[in-house]
């Protein structure tokens, strides 16, 4: 981690509220971004830190921080933050909360920007600014523990790239897409490749570092088992600020297999999706078959056909993988021309899509490509019939070719070994497969979006009757809020259990209780955050 200056000249002072009044227009938003500068600045000189890790709007890095992977929030939502804070060290982020609570400001705080809805960098209504935690970011390995404390401004991709300079065979368990910040996805969930053998990443946290609404920083001893429970996939940011994880690493082989078998319709597609979910939950726990679907002109016929990849991942050699398949999904008729065996990491730049590409790759925190997007999430616990998969198809032909894609992601495994409270995650036994919904689309405007977003709601309410119902449950790392919004200030519990019963079922009360203990006047909020009891 690079350090910033610790001396503060007043011209740089000067020159840093000379520029971000130039930033504004209206006097609201003058006074508020005023105010909060110059109470920040106040409270950084008093530790000793430097000021040039303030962004206002008329700053030329703003507009690079502000980028997310999803454009579609930010060009729907006219609310941007007053400045973005990017601290590189504690006491700075409680200067924020200071200065936040003191001028009635909202924090939203953000690891990496990969929220489905823009909640880490937008908002619906109040004044705002953001804490980027994209400084803190050490990653810390201690081998012969099989540990590791991960600051949440890390990504998934420099957490892989630690450990495989450690060790061939310590690995964690957690999602695809190296950018991901830890932040976020460890307190939502965390599902990977692994996760039928090695649970979600938020199963493998085992203490953490928060910071409160007064700026205290506790662990998991000192914080106490509800506040622990709660952040381990209930989300972090409905009840502090959570500054670093201690997980448990898991120990692979050294050589692991990979695949990606793709059929089109013409190749037997429906069949072999619908054979699939009598088996992808049921398969060896070593085995994880993740299926995507999308539609293709075919080669063929020149006409549009639906294209079934079979992505998957075997803690084996292919000597083994072989007559597992044999014996379990021999429909798909793998031979061994269809799989390559390779490194644990390895693997990890296969299905990121950066085969071939150096391992440095994963340091890289830009996001690959910045497209507006919508998606969803379903859970199913009963085979979707082969003409309920055909209307799937329909649906993905009315979006252009390769922008629609479902992603069927295989439960079962040790996920079935944990109870539905043991953490705020309740999605474990009885589940067969998550589906991801996602639909993108590159032209701006709201006539452009809401061509896609209704595409993206039809299919979800043609979708109702083949997915969990009771709650309707989805998972909350895929963030959606058609499910439900809060208030603009507080919200009842009714309100919030709209949406709060679908992503953590019964979970959803002992979230409250939680919040309600920890942060009473509910000063960490967004639209979709828990809600205190005291101030509903």
């Amino acid at each position: 981690m690079t350090s910033p200056s610790n001396y503060i000249t007043s011209a740089l002072v000067l020159v840093l509220f000379s520029t971000t009044l130039l930033g504004f227009g209206s006097s609201s938003t003058h006074n508020s971004n005023h105010d909060f500068l110059e109470c920040l600045t106040v409270q950084l000189q008093s530790s000793n830190s430097a000021t040039d890790a303030i962004y206002s709007p008329s700053n030329a890095t703003y507009a690079s921080l502000l980028l997310t992977q999803n454009l579609r929030p930010g060009s729907t939502t006219p609310n941007k933050p007053l400045l973005i804070f990017t601290p590189f060290y504690d006491h700075e982020i409680r200067a924020a909360i200071h200065c936040s609570k003191k001028l009635g400001l909202q924090i939203r705080v953000r690891s990496g920007g990969h929220d489905y809805e823009g909640l880490s960098s937008t908002s619906r209504n109040n004044p705002f600014v953001v804490v980027d935690l994209r400084n803190l970011r050490t990653v810390t390995i201690s081998a012969d523990e099989k540990t590791a404390w991960v600051q949440v401004g890390a990504t998934l991709g420099q957490l892989y790239h630690t450990l495989a300079q450690k060790s061939r065979t310590l690995a964690f368990t957690a999602g695809v897409c190296p950018t991901v910040g830890v932040g976020g996805h460890f307190s939502g969930g965390g599902y990977g490749m692994m996760s039928r053998k090695h649970a979600i990443a938020a199963d493998n946290v085992v203490d953490a570092r928060v910071m409160n609404a007064d700026g205290k920083i506790f662990d998991r001893r000192s914080m106490g088992e509800d506040l622990f429970w709660a952040i381990r996939g209930g989300g972090g940011t409905s009840f502090g600020i959570v500054l670093a994880f201690k997980v448990n690493l898991v120990t692979v082989p050294e050589t692991v297999t990979v695949f990606n078998v793709t059929r089109t319709s013409e190749q037997n597609a429906t069949q072999l999706v619908h054979r699939w979910q009598y088996i992808a939950d049921k398969v060896d726990d070593n085995l994880l078959l993740r299926l995507f679907l999308r539609s293709v002109t075919s080669p063929v016929t020149g006409n549009r056909t639906v294209i079934a990849s079979f992505t998957t991942l075997y803690l084996g050699g292919v000597k083994d993988l072989l007559p597992l398949m044999k014996q379990q999904f021999p429909e798909l008729g793998l031979v061994e021309q269809d799989c390559t065996e390779m490194s644990w990491i390895e693997s990890i730049l296969f299905f990121a899509g950066l085969q071939n590409q150096p391992l440095d790759i994963l340091l890289n925190r830009t996001t690959p490509s910045t497209v507006f997007f919508k998606g969803k999430s379903d859970y199913v616990t009963e085979p979707i019939p082969v003409d309920g998969l055909q209307g799937i198809w329909r649906f993905l032909h009315e979006e252009a070719e390769n922008r629609a894609e479902l992603q069927f992601s295989p439960y079962g495994g040790v996920l079935s070994s944990f109870s539905e409270s043991e953490t705020p995650f309740p999605h474990r036994s009885g589940n067969i497969f998550m589906i991801h919904y996602g639909v993108s689309w590159d032209s701006q405007g709201n006539q452009e979006a809401e061509k896609h977003v209704s595409w993206m709601r039809r299919l979800y309410g043609y979708m109702a009757t083949y997915v969990s119902k009771s709650p309707r449950a989805a998972y909350f790392n895929y963030r959606d809020l058609d499910l439900g919004i809060n208030n603009a200030g507080n919200t009842s519990y009714g309100q919030a259990s709209v949406w709060g019963l679908k992503y953590f079922k019964n979970n959803f009360k002992r979230l409250v209780r939680v919040k309600t203990k920890v942060d009473p006047s509910n000063f960490f909020r967004n639209e979709q955050s828990v809600p205190s009891l005291y101030s509903s």
